[in-house]
């Protein structure tokens, strides 16, 4: 009977004619792959083997008629996948009460693993009992048979294998980790390159064998040999005190959660990155996932890291960037151009081609995004989670993760990384202490430890929070002293003040709340002799990197071009995208009216590197934080905000911003490290100032949109403790967001031309760089909001000129972009045109 098992086909010839490489062959290459991997773990023989034993099974539904009629006749394989036939046939009555009886346990902890190997192509089954049936009927008699005795093959090979004293609760736990394990073991095994078409071998031992001894190639060729923790210095400088905390704290046992929390500035990175290496050293971790809130970040921190990541380990680490515009990055193409034969970080084809790979790799640095779809039903989570099991999570910016619906996925991927004994590190200027609570909770839930609150509230701070909760200390006043706030009344004052200190050779900001208003301030500037930059998120992806390049090599660390010809300051207006995204240096601020933490996060790029730029060489005397704002003491209606700002009255919510406005005008100063504490707490805390009776009614449709958003959020994400085929999903990326918020459209931006006059071509002019036609048509896309979009009479998407840019596009794509050609003078319809200096116009 044993004869007949390798008969089954598993994989097409590579070729008409060629050698089909048979089913049983293709589980016993993946359970050696998952052997492999296994075995960097933690877990006892018995459940490595467990584990080894069940992905073996992972396409027993490739044992059938139909599969066998779809290989060989190219018939048509039927409404049910051979994945789904594997759970028919390992919860079929026979086969399960063998696998029990061997494994010595209960079938109760042995049906959530199966439903996580026979979902292995990214989604969980769903079939019931009758379609189990049917399924079984279909394969025929002759697999029944030898389906069960490719079982009992399995079970005499991972002899140590065991179910006892597995619960069913603690299945469906596991359950996550096993699924993703599969998935990535079958990636790897299925590759003909490393596990070649093989003829029915003599005995499934002597495959196995073989198999295990192709393994390492194949992990080494996909990037997946982790190389070990070097414990060297990491830095050559002297360690400010955030830092020299990183490298005394006491580590915690088991799964570990840190907060660092300081103001910006303060190094709060390499702190992270020396607090890491100690981690990496003590095996809390095999690597680092660097998630960050947005594409730009992320790409800034890919240029610092890649600097530094090598030291990290005693060989070259696997580095990629994730995210969906990853390929776009200068960085990370060089990266990527030197291969795996480098000694500084390396990123081979198999993990860089792919952004769901990019979470296996040693060093990943991508957007929050990557990580929080690993708590979504969506399909191929469960490669995430897995993915990040073995790596130290790192969260910057954790404060910008504070909105309802991002708190709830956040929470529940904590969770997820300590059920999986993962370790993570909190990066934050300004989060609130009942966040940190709420953090710190879900983790040590995922760790199976009690909650312990820990009331701290000094700042800065380095905690490790749990029982026996550590916390370091690290004192040090800011060296540009108090910032003083001052309340402007008009845009007209606002526009007086940049002129003046630009006059005096000061380099000025604006910081405004709403592209429409940050465009119409430079206008003003402009009619006024004032040379303004400007930077949003309105413009094409090309723009935006020229002009960001533009304003580092102007304003950054080393800046030199802070003062135009003629001696006067240069002036940028800029919307939110200067609070994280680029280590930018001011002597001047202005600012809208914002929440405190987006203010605290502003005033960080004010008189930002004292060490460059001291006292006695800036143009003022002091740094002073100009807020555009209303008098909170006189606010007669709920349009308060509205006398000051325009389109940014809507922006952030109008609570937030009246007690921000009262606390900061009273206290008259920003003194930081010290006195931030105090103030998120007193806009965020439990117990904030009452607001005017008129901002009532606002301040409650506020809370009960946070009330739906969180909602929401604990809807969507994976429900852990039902385990993955109950509790998780295969939906399409797109149909579970990351983020809430107000939707918008995406244009791609054309230019007439080429040899063809009517001919179109993508706006970003790449023909200097190394970029194919889908990166360059990526550079030349913008987004803006949907509603305001919809009111426009947008280019005809049939016209002949664009039916012929998009001829080849898959439905969705047509369906995501809309072409815009833009003309000479940059009209693209009525009511809408595209400035490369200005941006998207509406």
């Amino acid at each position: 009977m044993r004869e007949t098992v390798f008969g089954w086909p598993g994989k097409s010839p590579a070729e008409p004619g060629g050698l089909c490489h048979p089913a049983a062959c293709h589980m016993l290459d993946v359970a050696a792959v998952a052997e492999a991997l296994l075995a960097r773990g933690t877990d006892p023989l018995p459940r490595r083997a467990l584990s080894a034993l069940l992905i073996a099974l992972h396409d027993l539904g490739k044992i059938g008629a139909r599969f066998r009629g779809m290989i060989e006749l190219r018939a048509d394989q039927g409404p049910r996948r051979h994945w789904e036939v594997t759970e028919a046939w390992l919860r079929s009555e026979v086969i399960e009460d063998l696998l029990c009886d061997r494994l010595g346990g209960s079938c109760h902890a042995l049906r959530p693993l199966v439903g996580a190997i026979a979902g292995h192509h990214g989604r969980p089954p769903t079939a019931g009992p009758g379609d189990w049936d049917r399924m079984i009927a279909a394969a025929g008699p002759e697999a029944a048979r030898d389906a069960r005795a490719f079982v009992e093959i399995c079970l005499d090979l991972w002899p140590e294998a065991s179910l006892a004293g597995l619960e069913s609760s603690t299945a469906a736990r596991i359950s996550w980790g096993l699924s993703g394990l599969a998935v990535v073991a079958d990636w790897v095994g299925s590759n003909t390159a490393w596990f070649p078409a093989s003829p029915a071998p003599a005995s499934a031992e002597t495959y196995l064998a073989q198999a295990r001894g192709r393994v390492p190639r194949a992990l080494a060729a996909a990037g997946l040999v982790a190389p070990e923790a070097a414990g060297g210095p990491l830095f050559d400088f002297v360690l400010r005190p955030m830092q020299a905390a990183a490298a005394r704290i006491p580590l915690r046992e088991g799964p570990m959660l840190a907060f660092i929390e300081d103001e910006t500035g303060a190094g709060k990175t390499e702190a992270a990155l020396i607090l890491a290496q100690r981690m990496l050293t003590a095996g809390k971790a095999r690597g680092l996932f660097f998630a960050l809130p947005t594409m730009a970040t992320a790409d800034a921190m890919f240029a610092r890291a890649r600097q530094v990541v090598r030291r990290l380990f005693t060989a070259p680490p696997s580095l990629t960037l994730a995210h969906g515009r990853a390929g776009l990055s200068a960085e990370f193409r060089d990266v990527r151009a030197q291969g795996t034969a480098s000694d500084d970080a390396i990123c081979g084809d198999w993990i860089g081609d792919n952004r769901r790979r990019a979470l296996l790799a040693d060093v990943g640095i991508g957007t929050v995004d990557q990580a929080l779809l690993a708590v979504l039903p969506t399909k191929f989570a469960t490669l995430r989670g897995w993915g990040l099991s073995s790596k130290l999570l790192i969260v910057d910016e954790v404060h910008e993760l504070n909105e309802p619906y991002l708190a709830q996925e956040l929470a529940q991927l904590l969770r997820l990384h300590a059920m999986q004994g993962g370790s993570a590190i909190m990066l934050t200027a300004t989060l609130p202490l009942a966040q940190r609570a709420a953090l710190t909770r879900a983790f040590e839930e995922g760790a199976g430890r009690a909650f312990v609150e820990d009331a701290g509230a000094d700042y800065p701070s380095l905690s490790v929070p749990g029982a026996g909760a550590e916390r370091q200390l690290p004192q040090e006043t800011s060296s540009k002293g108090p910032v003083a706030v001052q309340r402007l009344e008009t845009a007209q004052q606002a526009a007086d003040l940049i002129a003046e200190a630009s006059g005096q050779g000061a380099a000025c900001l604006w910081v405004r709340n709403a592209v429409d208003d940050a465009i119409g301030a430079v206008a003003a500037l402009r009619a006024a002799g004032v040379r303004a930059d400007l930077l949003h998120a309105r413009y094409a992806l090309c723009d935006r990197k020229r002009i960001e390049a533009a304003m580092l090599r102007s304003f950054g660390k080393d800046g030199q071009g802070r003062q135009g010809p003629d001696g006067r300051g240069r002036v940028l207006v800029a919307t939110q995208v200067v609070e994280a995204s680029l280590d930018l240096d001011f002597d001047v601020m202005v600012s809208d009216l914002a929440p405190v933490a987006a203010l605290i996060q502003r005033a960080g790029r004010l008189w930002r590197h004292m060490d460059r730029r001291p006292v006695g060489t800036r143009p003022v005397p002091a740094p002073v934080l100009h807020v555009l704002s209303p008098d909170p003491g006189l606010v007669a209606d709920d349009r308060w905000l509205q006398g000051t700002q325009e389109r940014g009255a809507w922006v952030y919510p109008l609570a937030d911003q009246w007690r921000t406005a009262d606390e900061l005008f009273r206290r008259g100063q920003i003194v930081a490290p010290s006195g931030l504490r105090a103030l998120i707490e007193a806009v965020h805390g439990p117990d904030p100032v009452a607001v005017p009776p008129s901002l009532q009614r606002a301040e409650e449709d506020q809370h009960g949109q946070g009330y739906a958003a969180a909602g929401l959020g604990r809807q969507n994400v994976i429900k852990i403790d039902l385990g993955y085929r109950e509790g998780g999903g295969g939906s399409d990326d797109r149909e579970y967001p990351t983020r809430l918020g107000r939707p918008t459209r995406t244009l791609l931006l054309v230019r007439r031309g080429g040899v063809d006059s009517c001919q179109l071509r993508p706006w970003a002019e790449v023909d200097s760089c190394q970029l194919s036609p889908a990166e360059a048509q990526m550079l030349s896309e913008v987004s803006a909001s949907a509603a305001r979009l919809a009111r426009l009479p947008l280019p005809d998407q049939t016209a002949p000129e664009i039916a012929a840019f998009t001829q080849g596009w898959p439905g969705w794509r047509r369906a995501t972009l809309t072409v815009c050609p833009v003309d000479a003078d940059g009209s693209i319809c009525e009511g809408l045109r595209y400035d490369a200096e200005l941006g998207l116009l509406v």
